[in-house]
């Protein structure tokens, strides 16, 4: 593993790492701040799944994560959103392709060979915290923004006992259903629409829930409403009685801004949960 960068951030370190990764077959980037008190314990860890054409930069720079990390005790692991690299698939729009991995593993030419971002944060980079950072892998929280709201809730669900609790902002609720998903798991995984349900946020919910507290922020003024369909996810946990809550908050729109509006209380609502893990 290559160090890219560490920097010193409110007592803990905000470092930048490079790894060969087996799964996705290609150097995969990844940020991971860790709080003060990691130097004398392992401490928790929250994950931090980006959206569309960022990479593990745009929310380590932006979120404003650290400082509540830090009051907390808690890491911060920031992956990138798709493989990237000479050989590595792409496609000229922003929704596809490299930025666009969608945390799915695709099945289908010509992403299949490195488009396995589901793997790669299932099994892959948990492996390498563990065996190269003070982290405790029995606490973990999970988060999300957009893209990342989608990849955090279905990877939640699908292992449960994993994480002791998961938020999003502003997720893709409902992907089979939204031309911001159709056409992606469509690429990634085929015609086959069964194959597409353990990634829909909102069919899950209805099928299984979640087994942790769960908190969704969403601005009413999100460009992106139409694609996102919001409206299925807080249905299908009302429906479920799901532990948690779904916010709309008025006036805020997709962007950074809204996310560093409401990263303290997300920060807050996870490190409650992993108290208690």
């Amino acid at each position: 593993m290559e160090t890219l960068s560490e920097n010193k951030a409110f007592g803990g370190v905000q470092g930048v790492y490079r790894h060969a990764s087996a799964i996705c077959d290609c150097d995969m980037t990844f940020g991971l701040y860790l709080p003060p008190q990691a130097e004398t314990a392992p401490v928790p860890v929250l994950w931090y799944l980006s959206g569309l054409t960022c990479t593990h930069e745009n929310a380590m720079v932006k979120a404003g994560a650290q400082a509540f990390a830090a009051r907390h005790g808690i890491a911060v692991c920031f992956p990138d959103t798709s493989p990237r690299g000479e050989g590595v698939a792409d496609d000229g729009a922003y929704d596809l392709g490299q930025g666009a991995g969608f945390y799915v593993d695709a099945t289908q030419a010509p992403w299949a060979p490195h488009f396995k971002m589901w793997s790669y944060l299932d099994q892959e980079l948990p492996r390498i915290l563990d065996a190269n950072f003070a982290i405790d892998p029995e606490r973990q929280a999970i988060t999300g923004h957009s893209m990342g709201g989608h990849g955090a809730l279905t990877l939640a669900m699908a292992n449960p006992g994993r994480f002791a609790s998961v938020s999003a902002f502003a997720p893709i609720a409902n992907p089979t259903a939204s031309d911001w998903g159709i056409k992606q798991l469509s690429a990634y995984l085929g015609a086959d629409q069964t194959s597409w349900q353990r990634h829909d946020a909102s069919v899950q919910m209805r099928e299984s829930g979640l087994d942790c507290p769960v908190l969704i922020d969403q601005g009413s003024d999100d460009q992106f409403l139409d694609l996102l369909k919001p409206e299925a996810l807080a249905q299908a946990m009302a429906a479920r009685r799901q532990d948690g809550a779904f916010r709309m908050q008025k006036g805020y729109d997709h962007s950074y801004f809204f996310v560093a509006s409401f990263m303290e209380e997300h920060l807050g609502f996870h490190a409650k949960a992993l108290e208690q893990a």
